[in-house]
């Protein structure tokens, strides 16, 4: 079977509050690390590689994750099976969905038509220590109707340069949000989370380096009254002249949904 190449697409969660992101980095423990060196003990002196959907930051999760596993070979006989065997071999803090053979041509990266990703944060009291990996905690009071109203001025398309770091000289930045909306929590729920909590909801077919935390940045300056509507309109504006620098926390921001135009 010697030249033989297969691609898999393998939907994954994952808690990612003890990783730096997805990508595999030097030193660091990465999702893409783990991922690869389950795959390595379940399928043995066979030649692979993985690419993912896109980067994520450290300590964001998702709920629904894809990366896309091209195996030289002999190809995987059993689907099931697999899928039993990466998951008795992954961490607790993983899980495979599904698995499947992708057609030839497919893109993971080109291919991916949206993804909504999702915030959670509450504010007020201190939380509950067991809530750290799942939500942000806003200490102190914030104007939630204020910053619900504001999250809607990012819908459409913006020139978002101001919400992107490590930007390079010639990156586009003009993005199009098809949906941003802060509403209450009812993603997630646990006995140990505070009595209310929030969510901001943020779909497009892709996004700049920390925009989504930069946008929730935003909104809780807003929400602190530091920064007004019309400073983030501003802030939208193609030569904008304005410096925002507070990204909220990677905890609690997870990849929610992950769409492609096609795959099998």
């Amino acid at each position: 079977m010697q030249g033989v190449r297969t691609s898999y697409l393998i939907r994954l969660q994952f808690l990612g509050f003890r990783y730096s992101g997805w990508q595999r980095q030097p030193a660091e423990r990465t999702v893409e690390g783990m991922v690869l060196k389950t795959l390595r003990f379940i399928l043995p002196e066979q030649p692979m590689k993985v690419l993912g959907a896109g980067r994520t930051d450290a300590k964001v999760s998702a709920l629904d994750y894809a990366f896309e596993l091209f195996l030289e070979g002999t190809p995987i006989t059993d689907l099931k099976e697999f899928l039993v065997a990466l998951n008795q071999n992954l961490p607790p803090d993983m899980r495979a969905m599904e698995v499947s053979i992708v057609e030839k041509g497919f893109n993971i990266i080109q291919d991916s038509k949206t993804k909504e990703y999702v915030y959670l944060f509450s504010y007020g009291k201190k939380n509950h220590p067991f809530c750290a990996p799942f939500m942000a905690n806003i200490l102190g009071p914030l104007k939630i109707e204020e910053m619900k109203k504001a999250a809607a001025l990012f819908q459409g398309t913006h020139d978002f340069s101001a919400y992107t770091a490590r930007k390079r000289e010639g990156a586009k930045c003009v993005r199009t949000i098809v949906r941003c909306e802060i509403r209450e929590n009812d993603l997630l729920s646990a006995n140990f989370f505070p009595s209310e909590s929030f969510a901001l909801h943020i779909v497009a077919s892709g996004f700049l380096r920390y925009q989504v935390r930069m946008i929730m940045g935003a909104l809780i300056q807003l929400g602190k009254g530091t920064i007004s509507h019309e400073t983030i309109q501003h802030s939208l504006k193609t030569n904008n002249d304005v410096q925002l620098t507070f990204v909220a926390p990677g905890s609690g921001l997870m990849l929610h949904q992950l769409d492609f135009a096609s795959a099998v």
